[in-house]
């Protein structure tokens, strides 16, 4: 028999699913978020990948024992699995911390590496729940990556900070003429080669991958040769593999400035990011247009409960 608590979190949770799956289920989604704190006795958020979960529990002050706490989780897997109609082998939990760099959110917690295909929008991506903190798939970004995918068709798109690279993959869907896929990590550049394979574009002229600090590689590009560039960074990163720290709210002017150099006029960037209180210095940019499109790219899922932002600004 289920305590109060967990039958209040049952309650809820069989009721944001009732919902939110038939609107997935309509729309073609088998990737999506279910539940995001709803209940303070609850902090997770529970991200649904096709037949598996995702639980991540964000790190709270609980005032539980360790005996006490591991008896809240393991309730709450039971509760999920009984709601969903999954076995528990098939829910995968972790602890998310609030990180100060990319480096440390980007670490294994686990030895073992479990890949397994999803879709989204008829394409196919690797996600990882158990290896890595995050799983390979950032869901919120699945209308700005369609928006990215009507936008490319015959023009050259690069991706900065590409992470496994869904965005080149919806470029390279789009009919792109060229993609440039860029980030630090050797680990996330070849599971974006990965992500490519996963859907047979395998076109080394037009695909190119470059593992690279996007601060130093923006200074190598010739100017005017993108018509489209997805630039999504982390809020810090101080990596050891980079030249120079990265703090988005005080680099950002610069990286986007270097970056509009690099396309041909009339060429859009997708800016994005996760910081908190972020303010975008719109005085300082060298753009004919800057539009928040956060609210436009904000899917179903994660209304009134997204923190991202997200900008189209047209050189």
């Amino acid at each position: 028999m289920l305590s109060d608590k967990l039958q209040m979190f049952q309650n809820r949770l069989s009721k944001v699913y009732k919902h939110r799956e038939k609107q997935a289920r309509r729309m073609g989604i088998t990737c999506y978020r279910l539940y995001d704190k709803d209940l303070p006795e609850f902090p997770v958020s529970i991200d649904v990948y096709d037949t598996r979960v995702c639980v991540s529990e964000y790190k709270a002050k609980h005032h539980l024992t360790e005996e006490e706490h591991q008896e809240w989780l393991e309730g709450t897997v039971e509760v999920i699995s009984s709601v969903l109609t999954i076995p528990e082998d098939d829910i995968y939990t972790k602890e998310r911390r609030r990180k100060s760099n990319r480096q440390s959110q980007y670490q294994k917690t686990a030895e073992e590496k479990e890949f397994f295909e999803v879709k989204e929008n008829g394409l196919n991506f690797l996600v990882n729940l158990s290896d890595y903190l995050d799983t390979g798939l950032f869901l919120d970004h699945r209308t700005t990556r369609k928006m990215v995918m009507d936008e490319v068709k015959d023009k050259k798109m690069l991706n900065l900070f590409a992470y496994t690279g869904s965005f080149s993959v919806y470029a390279a869907a789009g009919g792109a003429a060229e993609v440039v896929t860029v980030d630090l990590s050797n680990t996330y550049i070849d599971w974006a080669k990965r992500n490519f394979e996963a859907n047979y574009f395998v076109d080394h002229k037009k695909f190119r991958f470059v593992v690279a600090d996007v601060k130093q590689y923006l200074d190598t590009l010739t100017p005017n040769t993108f018509d489209v560039v997805v630039m999504d960074p982390p809020t810090f990163s101080n990596s050891k593999k980079m030249k120079d720290f990265l703090d988005i709210q005080e680099d950002h002017v610069e990286l986007i400035n270097k970056t509009l150099r690099a396309m041909k006029p009339g060429g859009i960037l997708y800016f994005s990011n996760n910081a908190r209180k972020f303010e975008l210095k719109q005085d300082e940019i060298a753009a004919t247009t800057i539009k928040d499109i956060t609210k436009a790219t904000t899917t179903f899922d994660f209304e009134g409960k997204l923190q991202r932002w997200c900008w189209r600004i047209v050189r």
